[in-house]
């Protein structure tokens, strides 16, 4: 089981991290919200905790707990740039539907 990120979410992160002065790495968790039954939820992780599950990807640290890493296994976490607009994307392959935002998802 596991989570990934690009090169480009990476260097976001890192970037943020650094801008913060602090933090070991980043938070992936799900929430039941959104339009689609359960929402991402993104946090920097200042210490980690002992219950959850920790991963390293292009050099950044993600932690996940068990629960939300059932819905989880296998996403790629992006960053990408439209236009004007930034943000994260979530490459689910649980996913079995989105919500038009790709802030929430349904398994």
């Amino acid at each position: 089981m596991a989570i990934t990120m690009t090169e480009a979410a990476a260097r976001h992160i890192r970037d943020q991290l650094e801008k913060r002065g602090r933090g070991v790495g980043i938070r992936v968790a799900v929430r039941t919200s959104g339009c689609s039954g359960m929402a991402y939820v993104l946090e920097f992780v200042d210490e980690a905790s002992n219950d959850e599950l920790a991963f390293e990807s292009q050099g950044v640290n993600i932690y996940s707990d068990q629960k939300s890493l059932v819905y989880l296994d296998g996403t790629e976490l992006d960053f990408v740039k439209e236009g004007l607009n930034e943000g994260f994307q979530f490459n689910n392959p649980n996913a079995s539907s989105e919500c038009g935002c790709g802030e929430s998802f349904n398994v």
